[in-house]
């Protein structure tokens, strides 16, 4: 009887202190952790984890009540909507819309960035769901988890239908062997019709097929739904009846059309490769992965192992110290967990993304997840421009390294590769993926240098090679002649064109267009076409080599002056061009102050102060007036700079430079010949 007695006290104890402090026990998740893989967002009482732990799933759980399931979709066609339904739908407390979404920049920016992981209970069911990104730039985070899973909602919009990334997350999800289930989303729209929704899943058919889809993953269930509403249909309706308003005809069709996994909880061995990787400052790293046979408990001693070239190799040997699950948006603390299921472990500190852990007798890991090269690199050092200090505070090109190897350690899409003189060439799947990459070093206070975007070649049977992407563009018809002439410099083929259904004047086009050439076009693209025009990209193959590329960029006005800017300065300057910089910015010599209005780039002096006399006149003291400048963003910026120039990211501002601040060594390094 002491140790439940003593157990009932120190669990009393801990609840009292809890609400003095109101601070989450420390056997419980803390409120940070999970941040990138579940997306905790608050801290949780002892009372709930006492509660969620004793109705955990034990070694119990039969692997057939299980179901894992990935959604997939082409980005702002719902997914993270449709997950905050179905927490919903099965009891969860949702804390605010996009509940999902946990990092800072997907609220920011709403979009997804990292794929989660959480469990949600149906009919005496275990739904395991996997919310993925949609942009292909996070293709690695859909690659890694579709292995995890037996099933798949491909989200469609009804009113786009599918698109060039739809296409990218469907092709991972067949290529392992999934049976998607059809969701077209947002039918409640008052363009859609039944007519439009049969057009759209003829369409999603015929991609299927040219994806080479076997005959079952062609007899694919279709289902219908507002997820904004709150509802999924099996028939096409826009206004369902009032005790139909739910998503329960989903969870029925996930039940009923995805296979539980085939895994046997007899098996002594309990290996599960490691799909997701979060730190944590009290249990140090968290391995997440789905058990692929036998059961692990608390206590377990395990170790992880890797593929070499020379073979298997330990990475570590440790005990199992934590088991935690997700349930809906809370972390639980679980006992055991059996074949099938998607957990969490504490206690090891070595394995890694896409190693295998396992029990001390297994020394057989499990087939790694074949990922998509990198397509783009760029060149990270440290801030030497004369500004460099000021704002922030990791500063040193071993910080920077060290951040960029912990990065690639938890992003497999990412390749990092040590320069020369504290430099780090980081190779990713795009200009987002690097942008968010550098914007949140920024915000966790680096300083850095960034050169631009580089796409990265091939040679095969002695043929340059280039990637290329699918673009879709939807435009209205008066725009379509200046998109088209911008892209024939970029060195894009037109594949399709023709008119938008449902959309009078509007055309949509699908071209295929070299990475280099769309590097930057996206904020020219929303100028050509007033904000009006939509456009989507994906990684299609490697082709041949497409040529050098047209004029896709003016000239720049480049600083000669050390200093405050002065109004009376860009006054004069206006007509030269289009400015970057107010007044009162700080300049130096080389940096970038604005866009020049001719092709050749011009040195100004933006510091210049009004002559003061003691004569006064009319005329003199007028007020300065200034065009509003165009104030550049970070992903702007990335896809503005030349080959010549770098970027200058601090945590208060974004600044474009020149590679080589002094004018002369400019001159002389011009006149060397390009690559």
């Amino acid at each position: 009887m002491a140790n439940p007695l003593l157990r009932s006290l120190f669990s009393t104890t801990r609840k009292s202190f809890s609400s003095c402090y109101r601070y989450p026990s420390q056997t419980l998740i803390e409120p940070h952790l999970f941040s990138r893989t579940a997306g905790l967002s608050r801290a949780y009482s002892v009372s709930q984890a006492a509660a969620a732990t004793s109705s955990a799933p034990g070694s119990s759980l039969d692997p057939s009540r299980l179901r894992n399931v990935a959604v997939i979709a082409h980005v702002d066609h719902g997914k993270t909507t449709l997950m905050d339904r179905l927490l919903r739908q099965c009891g969860a407390d949702i804390p605010h819309e996009r509940a999902m979404d946990s990092i800072s920049l997907e609220r920011e920016r709403g979009i997804t960035i990292a794929s989660k992981v959480t469990s949600i209970s149906w009919k005496e069911n275990e739904l395991n769901m996997v919310d993925t990104p949609g942009h292909a730039d996070f293709g690695g985070e859909v690659e890694r988890v579709v292995g995890m899973v037996e099933g798949a909602i491909l989200v469609v919009d009804a009113g786009e239908g599918p698109l060039a990334q739809t296409k990218f997350v469907l092709a991972k999800a067949l290529k392992y062997g999934l049976r998607p289930i059809l969701l077209l989303n947002k039918v409640d729209r008052p363009a859609v019709s039944e007519e439009r929704c049969d057009e759209v899943e003829s369409l999603v058919f015929d991609l299927f097929a040219n994806l080479g889809a076997t005959e079952e993953q062609l007899e694919f269930p279709v289902l219908y739904a507002s997820a904004k509403e709150g509802w999924a249909s099996s028939t096409f309706t826009k206004n369902p009846p009032d005790d139909a308003r739910n998503m329960s005809q989903l969870l029925d069709a996930v039940i009923r059309h995805v296979p539980p996994p085939t895994a046997s909880l007899d098996m002594p061995d309990s290996p599960f490769q490691v799909s997701m990787m979060e730190r944590d400052f009290y249990l140090g790293r968290i391995l997440t992965g789905r058990i692929s046979s036998g059961i692990i408990r608390v206590g377990d001693r395990v170790h992880g192992l890797r593929t070499t070239d020379t073979g298997v190799e330990k990475v570590e040997e440790g005990k199992v110290l934590k088991l935690m699950k997700k349930k809906g948006t809370n972390v639980v603390l679980i006992d055991s967990a059996g074949a099938g299921d998607i957990i969490s472990m504490a206690g090891l500190t070595s394995p890694s993304i896409g190693h295998t852990v396992a029990n001390v007798e297994v020394m057989t890991p499990l087939p790694t997840v074949e990922l998509d090269p990198p397509t783009i690199s760029m060149t990270f050092s440290v801030n030497d421009s004369p500004l460099a200090g000021r704002d922030g505070t990791h500063l040193t090109g071993g910080k920077i390294g060290d951040r960029l190897m912990a990065e690639s350690e938890t992003n497999l899409a990412i390749n990092v590769v040590p320069g020369l003189s504290d430099s780090y060439e980081v190779q990713g799947r795009g200009e987002l993926q690097l942008g968010i990459l550098i914007e949140n070093m920024r915000r966790e206070g680096f300083e850095l240098s960034v050169s631009p975007p580089k796409v990265m070649y091939k040679t095969e049977k002695g043929q340059k090679l280039e990637p290329l992407e699918e673009v879709i563009i939807e435009i209205n018809d008066e725009h379509v002649g200046l998109v088209m002439e911008a892209l024939s410099h970029r060195r894009a083929e037109v594949i399709d064109m023709g008119p938008v259904p449902g959309n009078v004047g509007r055309t949509r086009m699908s071209l295929t267009c070299p990475s280099r050439g769309l590097v930057g076009y996206r904020s020219a693209f929303s100028s050509d076409t007033r904000g009006t025009g939509f456009m989507h990209r994906a990684f299609l193959t490697y082709e041949k080599y497409r040529g050098p590329l047209g004029n896709v960029r003016k000239g720049v006005l480049i600083s000669m002056g050390h200093g405050t800017i002065k109004a009376h300065a860009l006054m004069s300057l206006e007509a030269r061009g289009t400015l970057f910089v107010t007044p009162g910015m700080e300049t130096y010599d080389g940096m970038i102050i604005g866009e020049h209005s001719r092709d050749t780039d011009l040195d100004v002096n933006p510091v210049r102060g009004k002559e003061l006399t003691n004569v006064r006149a009319a005329g003199k003291d007028e007020n300065v007036k200034l065009s509003p400048p165009r104030l550049m963003t970070l992903e702007e910026a990335i896809g503005y700079v030349a080959s010549d120039e770098l970027i200058e990211v601090t945590p208060k501002a974004i600044r474009m430079r020149k590679r080589y601040l002094d004018v002369n060594k400019r001159k002389t390094m011009s006149k060397r010949p390009k690559e």
